[in-house]
């Protein structure tokens, strides 16, 4: 096999048009074409090959050329983790800075009742590897339980479930505070299914009540993004996710004046929910 091809959908994900997997549905609904015929899941192409989203030309880079930027956002309870959402309800990417030929791609998902960090980036194959089960990446969340928790309920989670699709743990269980059916937790997992942190608790007889990931990787939610927000990672920050990954680093670019102003535009533009309340007194029609 040639090492100049290249999986299709890795190198649309590479493109900025979204994750593998959502470059995978693209390809299994015959949207991409690769030198004007249908491309099929499983094709391989170099960079020479004419390819096309929708009948939309896509403009081809190799790994290098990518721009790696990466931001942490903030994610409020009540968001969903998606581009769009035919109720019209708010999306985790209502709030991100725009871009101009770049896309963001969230690194893992979050429900819709679950807040606290999520990382996006421009740069598909770090998306990939960071979210691939492979990678073995820890994911900390803070959790409020209601019920009394023993230490069985606790050593059993650590030990290993079995959920409805297969088997499942913490690696780490630390009580943090609270009393009673107040009691808050921080728990890691190294990977992420879906509502896998509830369904855990949820097969000891415990409901969560409150969940916010308050780690990825190496990355802490902090200060600098409250509810609603979001803030660039230094070129530390990111150099480290690439080494998690498996990555070079590289260097992060500069942005333009012209997207410094957007960037600064949309950071004051976008308040978070708490801002966004209605005044009292305001009686809606």
């Amino acid at each position: 096999m040639s090492n100049t091809t290249e999986k299709l959908q890795k190198v649309l994900a590479r493109a900025g048009l979204g994750s593998r997997r959502e470059m995978e549905t693209a390809i299994a609904d015959g949207r991409v074409k690769v030198n004007g015929k249908v491309a099929t899941l499983g094709d391989r192409i170099e960079m020479r090959d004419r390819v096309s989203v929708d009948d939309r030309p896509v403009t081809l880079r190799g790994a290098e050329e990518v721009p790696r930027r990466v931001i942490m956002y903030n994610k409020p309870e009540g968001e969903l983790c998606t581009r769009k959402d035919p109720e019209g309800r708010r999306t985790v990417f209502d709030r991100l800075p725009r871009l101009k030929g770049e896309r963001w791609i969230a690194i893992g998902r979050l429900d819709i009742n679950t807040s606290g960090l999520l990382l996006f980036t421009t740069d598909g194959e770090l998306a990939n590897r960071l979210m691939h089960p492979s990678t073995q990446v820890e994911r900390e969340y803070a959790v409020r339980v209601m019920g009394e928790v023993t230490r069985e309920q606790i050593v059993a989670m650590v030990e290993g479930v079995m959920l409805d699709d297969g088997p499942a743990r913490f690696t780490d269980v630390q009580e943090f505070g609270g009393e009673g059916i107040n009691t808050w937790f921080h728990v890691v997992i190294m990977e992420g299914r879906n509502r896998e942190v509830r369904r855990l608790w949820e097969s000891q007889g415990l409901t969560v009540s409150r969940l916010k990931r308050v780690r990825y990787g190496n990355i802490f939610l902090d200060k600098r993004a409250k509810a609603g927000e979001w803030t660039e990672l230094s070129q530390d920050e990111i150099d480290d996710l690439a080494a998690q990954a498996g990555l070079a680093p590289r260097k992060v670019p500069e942005l333009t004046p012209d997207e410094k102003n957007r960037w600064s535009r949309d950071k004051h533009k976008r308040r978070p929910v708490q801002a966004m309340r209605k005044p009292k007194g305001h009686r809606s029609r």
